[in-house]
């Protein structure tokens, strides 16, 4: 069985709720396109891969809750397999105009990728998987917080600032930064719970967290690691943008993606 904070995002997307859909797109989205784009080799143009991104997302909120979690499939590797068949059936469908016929599409029932699957995602699109996740937990502590208070976060830890040059800027103390820091990473980890129980059907997926720095359980010797692993999210995600990080008072650029 899936967590209750999966089923219950199920719920929502099945309620056709805007935000929800929303905030799936805004996730996963941009990932998809680019897996769409390589796999279609310049045979589909880009607003094919957007609507066939987004039917990918619609087919996922569809099947998401038939998972078996003891086949051992991952998020990942679902997300994966149903973009797969989603645009098998977009190239089935062009080659039947052509033919004049063509073999009847498998439902998403048919392209289960439980354990025995031969999607094999590679460590590029598990990583931009496991940003993707982080950058939706920095957005959400960034709505919480308000700009002002998460430019601390981003000057300090996202930008690499010294906090004296940090404090000097917003007008404030070093030790006030420290404390709005603390309090950030208290919030972040929240998210980051929430986010991972959302979009993770494995331990192993949980365990990424970990691996990559991101402790939810902190003590004094984890925080540096923490504030390093995040910010090699935040730079990883503007290199793939092709640009930096924001400058002081520019606005916010964590792997936000425009609307479907």
């Amino acid at each position: 069985m899936l967590n209750d904070v999966t089923t219950g995002f199920v719920g929502r997307l099945r309620a056709r709720e805007p935000a929800a859909w929303f905030e799936l797109w805004e996730n996963f989205g941009p990932i998809l396109r680019n897996q769409l784009s390589r796999w279609g080799r310049g045979r589909i143009g880009a607003e094919t891969v957007a609507d066939l991104s987004q039917e990918t997302l619609t087919a996922l909120a569809g099947a998401i809750d038939r998972h078996d979690p003891n086949r051992g499939a991952r998020f990942s590797t679902w997300l994966l397999a149903i973009a797969r068949h989603t645009l098998g059936d977009e190239i089935d469908r062009r080659m039947a105009q052509k033919r004049g016929s063509g073999r009847k599409a498998l439902s998403i029932d048919d392209h289960d990728p439980g354990a025995g699957s031969t999607e094999t995602p590679d460590e590029t699109y598990e990583q931009a998987v496991f940003d993707a996740k982080v950058a939706a937990a920095l957005r959400a502590v960034e709505r919480d917080c308000g700009f002002s208070e998460f430019t601390v976060f981003r000057q300090r830890i996202l930008e690499g600032r010294s906090g004296k040059d940090v404090a000097a800027s917003l007008g404030t103390s070093e030790p006030t930064v420290s404390r709005r820091l603390a309090t950030i990473r208290g919030r972040l980890r929240d998210h980051l719970q929430e986010v991972f129980s959302k979009y993770s059907f494995t331990d192993e997926e949980w365990e990424e967290l970990s691996r990559n720095g991101l402790d939810l359980f902190p003590s004094k010797k984890s925080e540096a690691a923490f504030d390093e692993a995040v910010a090699d999210v935040y730079h990883r995600l503007n290199e793939q943008r092709g640009g930096s990080a924001p400058h002081s008072g520019g606005s916010s650029s964590l792997g936000r993606s425009t609307n479907p």
